[in-house]
């Protein structure tokens, strides 16, 4: 077979894999939105034996054999062309996959699609020990599929789960971004919370009728740039984003009666998520160059989305009069500096999702921090509990009232998703860098976002990092897209200089 045959061979085995990946991906998210509860049994076998076969079809002996030898005709220094990106990065992805067999495969994805039923009941019912038992199976599996992957590397068996989210990555290298982080940000939340200036929370704490909520969510996800031809959105416990097409981007949200934020800031994150995927090569969907680059990277387009544009001031001289009109028993008399401020209420609390951009990369890492000892070993199932209420003590301040708000408000380890967490401080720390470089490229970015103009926006970030796919690694498309190598100081100038405004500090 010549060298283009095995190529194309290689190419239509990697798609077709993807289609089955997206048809189980299909029938998750049915089963967060749609799913009779009862049905719950058989859609894990569904969903197992779907990621078995793909796991067979990326696994196939001819594959193998075709990529292998491809990838031994490549140089991976000199040849940066399409083709070759193309083979360097399925033939990395045969590497990982080759250590699993199909059986675990099948394992994890059952044992995962349970877990996450069983989390919602646990959740609803506001109990923990319903839990127990199976993220215990999940723990152990993780571990052994940690092992598996970590085989004839250095890597440790958290950094084998974490290399899914973010290649490369090392516990070394996140534990020192986080230190950098953590110590600027404890101090600017003590200062934030010596402060006298309060804003009025009670402008975001107030019965607003979910239908009317819904219709603002939808405005703004249009307003900034989610192309509903491609996508929808729909309501979940959790709010999360799935691709199951080339052309179909389901984002979720959740909407609280009492809290104008949790819709709001959901839709926009989701959004941003959702735009990211849009934003990918079609034609290549399931390959590397029609692929997301790593989840810090996606994450930062969420993050950005949600914060840099939707905390902004800019961002609340244009939305207040669309909530005057929606809202106007709620919003007659409120100012847009009232609401940026309450946007930007710095407090401790216990939700990751609704926490304020000062205080979310605390959440992160207590969860980085006991997810690694779970998977390391050094922390059991039984013991996670009173090792996440003391963090929140200790770190934070606040005492978990429910177990709902505490240890059960994360979807994550119900799905198996470890070393996920600190991707989410990654894409914080990505999306500041980026948006520090937009504003310099951008001639009145802050005005156009007042205005309700996004589309050069949206447009750098297609520029910059969405067409790129896998085809640049996190790294480089951070240092191509801002000319700096990833640095903390972006996020915490951002977040300094905000809040000594807003709270005279």
């Amino acid at each position: 077979m010549t060298d283009h045959s095995a190529f194309t061979y290689v190419c239509q085995n990697a798609q077709q894999a993807a289609l089955l990946h997206s048809s189980a991906d299909a029938l998750e998210w049915d089963e967060r939105t749609n799913m009779p509860v009862s049905a719950g049994d058989y859609r894990a076998d569904q969903v197992s034996y779907l990621r078995g076969l793909a796991h067979q079809r990326r696994t196939e002996q001819k594959y193998r054999d075709y990529l292998e030898e491809l990838f031994q005709k490549i140089d991976p220094v000199k040849e940066q062309d399409h083709t070759s990106i193309t083979i360097m990065q399925l033939h990395r992805d045969l590497q990982r996959d080759i250590k699993l067999s199909t059986a675990l495969v099948e394992r994890s994805a059952k044992l995962t699609v349970k877990g996450q039923q069983v989390w919602d009941t646990a959740r609803k019912n506001n109990c923990f020990d319903h839990f127990k038992s199976i993220l215990s199976e999940i723990v152990s599996l993780k571990r052994e599929i940690g092992d598996r992957l970590r085989e004839e590397t250095e890597r440790t068996r958290y950094e084998a789960l974490i290399d899914e989210y973010e290649p490369e990555a090392t516990v070394k290298q996140i534990d020192e971004l986080f230190s950098q982080l953590r110590r600027p940000l404890v101090a600017l939340i003590k200062e934030v919370q010596a402060s006298g200036n309060r804003p009025k929370r009670e402008l975001f704490q107030q019965a607003l009728p979910v239908s009317i909520q819904r219709q603002l969510s939808r405005d703004v996800a249009v307003a900034i740039g989610f192309d509903f031809n491609r996508g929808r959105l729909d309501e979940t416990s959790h709010p999360f984003c799935t691709t199951l097409g080339p052309h179909d981007c389901r984002i979720l949200t959740r909407y609280d009666p009492q809290d104008l934020g949790t819709g709001l800031f959901g839709t926009m994150h989701e959004a941003g998520h959702g735009m990211y995927e849009q934003g990918l090569n079609t034609e290549a969907f399931g390959l590397p160059a029609g692929s997301y680059c790593s989840l810090g990277i996606h994450e930062s387009q969420s993050r950005m989305w949600e914060n840099q544009v939707g905390r902004s001031q800019s961002f609340w001289k244009w939305i207040t009069p669309k909530l005057k009109d929606l809202f106007p028993d709620q919003y007659a008399q409120a100012t847009a500096e009232e609401l940026y401020f309450a946007a930007n209420d710095v407090y401790p609390s216990l939700i990751r999702v609704e926490a304020d951009e000062a205080t979310y990369n605390l959440h992160i890492i207590i969860r980085y921090d006991i997810e690694k000892k779970l998977i390391e070993g050094s922390l059991d199932v039984n013991e996670v509990q009173d090792e996440w209420n003391a963090r929140y003590h200790a770190d934070l301040g606040v005492e978990v009232d429910h177990e709902r708000n505490g240890v059960l408000q994360d979807v994550h380890w119900s799905a198996g998703l470890f070393g996920y967490f600190p991707t989410y401080t990654i894409g914080n720390l990505i999306a500041a860098q980026l948006f520090y470089s937009a504003q310099e490229t951008i001639p009145a970015l802050d005005q156009k976002i007042s205005e309700g103009s996004f589309d050069e926006l949206l447009q750098w970030t297609r520029d910059t990092v969405h067409q790129h796919g896998r085809s640049l690694n996190s790294e480089q498309i951070v240092q191509k897209s801002t000319g700096m190598l990833l640095s903390p100081e972006y996020l915490v100038q951002y977040l300094r200089e905000k809040l000594e405004s807003l709270y005279e500090l």
